[in-house]
């Protein structure tokens, strides 16, 4: 799949423009503000906006995508001089050198069962122990997908020229809780352009077992923003706060 939103630069530049600062981004600065967390890593960091204002926060961030049309426009937001800039994946994470670990705007979503499981490896290896791992993705049990279609998802985006990008969801029949989706954006010039995606959609117990074999405690889960449980309140979302457990010796 191509996720375009990451890869190309013209929508690079309309997915920055609608993903906001929002609820979330407030979210997740608190948690980071729980423990003294001096070193942190935002892996998916995208155009890296949270991760530049953990960094203003004071906390030494390193930011990993595998996508250089998003790490360049990270790398031009104000303040992103802080941040430690990396072109990757999981693969790439040092040992033992993290606090905390967030990986937010539902990337879980986009990785499939071999990637999820090689990624929480990773990360347990990366994080100290008692490190936190933080992330988000929607709850499968409210099939936020069924409504995916043109005329409930079409909207305007505005561009920082001023100009606007029409853009909506379509999505194909679901295989159990995957779920192919094609994201199309039309410029005000006509050029129309599609990025395709297959999200792998997990639920509370598949988070907890998969957390539990990787050497991960599950701190919380909340299902919203305002740190509502599961299934309560109005974001369909889980949020997962796990904490990297002692290494058991051989």
């Amino acid at each position: 799949m191509w996720h375009g939103e990451y890869r190309d630069p013209r929508l690079v530049e309309v997915s920055d423009a609608e993903r906001i600062w929002g609820w979330e981004h407030d979210f997740f600065m608190r948690v980071l503000a729980d423990r003294v967390t001096p070193r942190v890593l935002d892996l998916g960091c995208g155009t890296g906006r949270l991760a530049v204002a953990m960094a203003a926060d004071g906390h030494e961030v390193t930011a990993v995508d595998p996508a250089p049309a998003s790490l360049a426009a990270a790398r031009r937001r104000s303040g992103a001089a802080r941040v430690r800039w990396i072109e990757g994946s999981y693969e790439v994470l040092p040992a033992q050198s993290f606090d905390a670990a967030f990986m937010t705007g539902h990337v879980v979503q986009h990785l499939s069962d071999q990637e999820w499981t090689g990624a929480l490896k990773a990360l347990r290896d990366a994080l100290v122990t008692d490190g936190r791992l933080i992330f988000d993705g929607q709850d499968p049990s409210g099939r936020p997908w069924a409504h995916w279609g043109r005329e409930s998802t079409e909207r305007p985006i505005v561009l920082a020229d001023g100009s606007t990008v029409w853009a909506w969801t379509e999505r194909s029949e679901p295989d159990g809780d995957v779920v192919p989706v094609a994201h199309h954006y039309r410029f005000e010039d006509g050029l129309e352009l599609t990025s395709t995606a297959t999200l792998r959609f997990r639920d509370e117990t598949e988070l907890r077992g998969a957390l539990r074999a990787a050497g991960f405690r599950v701190d919380q889960v909340y299902g919203g923003w305002s740190r509502e449980p599961p299934g309560l309140g109005p974001d369909g979302e889980l949020i997962v706060i796990a904490v990297a457990e002692p290494r058991m010796l051989p």
